[in-house]
């Protein structure tokens, strides 16, 4: 029998905060010293994993696998948060953490890091229900949103074989506010959509961040998923916008993406679909692709024009 996974993350600053009694945590990796100043960026992660495993990971041998570490070199004071029922923050309450607690969470965290660094408006990053997390975050609250990324994002669920599958045991997650996650579990992630995706060592290491911090998940968001789609308004949804769909995710299927990309209000607005990418992109051996198409919409310049009657 294999020892409990132990991961220890470094070179960042822990954060609490509270959402009424509820405790958060947040972990903070600010702009590398020497570098201008490229915004403040938030990530949101998924169902089945904290932050850190999502975006700070280090896998030996495997060059800028820290999403954190990688913007922060670019100027970007970079923060992640784990949503409550996750990691370290709270999960003692009797509920299931669904996508609406979530983005109450992102509230919280997000008027944390105004009062604390200053800034106005923040970047979003999210991932599969991370993404409605903060697509939900920016509908309530457009003006505190300089630009939304939504990587793995699925709206009306049409066409997705991931939540037909997951479907068959939606019972179950309704009954249970948690659901129990093993390295199996977390190596499916990856063999689910297409095999090859990501490699071993990847994966791996990946398994041993998530099973440091959790050995079960709440089962909100999968009941979301899979029974209260739409949760997002697309037409709501009036900030600068980015749809990052893997060639091979099946979450969502790219005619639902595109109807909802086509009612989205803001111009300014991007979809592109990541080749040789399944669902968890930052772990994928394509992942330098991710990041660069990432920091592309958050580094645009601003349009000079924008219309005779804007």
């Amino acid at each position: 029998m294999s020892a409990t996974p132990s991961v220890v993350w470094t070179g960042g600053t822990e954060h609490w905060i509270k959402k009424g009694d509820v405790k958060l945590f947040l972990w903070n990796k600010p702009r590398a010293e020497g570098t201008q100043p490229a915004g403040t960026l938030l990530f949101v992660h998924g169902s089945s994993m904290a932050g850190q495993p999502t975006v700070d990971l280090t896998v030996p041998g495997r060059p800028d696998s820290s999403a954190m570490d990688w913007f922060r070199e670019r100027g970007f004071d970079t923060w992640v948060m784990d949503n409550e029922g996750y990691g370290r923050s709270d999960k003692s309450r009797p509920i299931n953490f669904d996508i609406s607690n979530g983005a109450d969470d992102l509230e919280a965290g997000a008027k944390y890091i105004e009062q604390t660094t200053g800034a106005k408006k923040l970047h979003l990053y999210g991932i599969s229900s991370g993404a409605l997390k903060a697509a939900l975050f920016a509908q309530r609250n457009p003006d505190r949103v300089a630009r939304l990324a939504l990587d793995a994002f699925v709206w009306t669920g049409k066409g997705s074989p991931t939540l037909d599958e997951r479907k068959k045991k939606l019972a179950d997650f309704q009954k249970n506010n948690r659901r129990p996650i093993d390295r199996a579990f977390v190596r499916s992630i990856f063999s689910r959509d297409h095999a090859g995706c990501a490699d071993d060592t990847t994966v791996e290491a990946f398994a041993d961040a998530i099973l440091t911090l959790d050995d079960s998940m709440p089962t909100g968001t999968y009941v979301d998923m899979c029974s209260k789609l739409p949760l997002i308004d697309p037409k709501k949804l009036n900030v600068p916008t980015l749809l990052m769909r893997g060639e091979y995710d099946g979450i969502a299927s790219i005619e639902d993406l595109i109807e909802f990309f086509a009612l989205l209000p803001d111009m300014d607005k991007q979809f592109t679909v990541m080749k040789g990418i399944s669902h968890a992109s930052f772990q994928q051996k394509n992942y330098r692709m991710v990041y660069h198409i990432l920091h592309g919409f958050l580094t645009q310049a601003d349009p000079v024009y924008v219309g005779e009657d804007a």
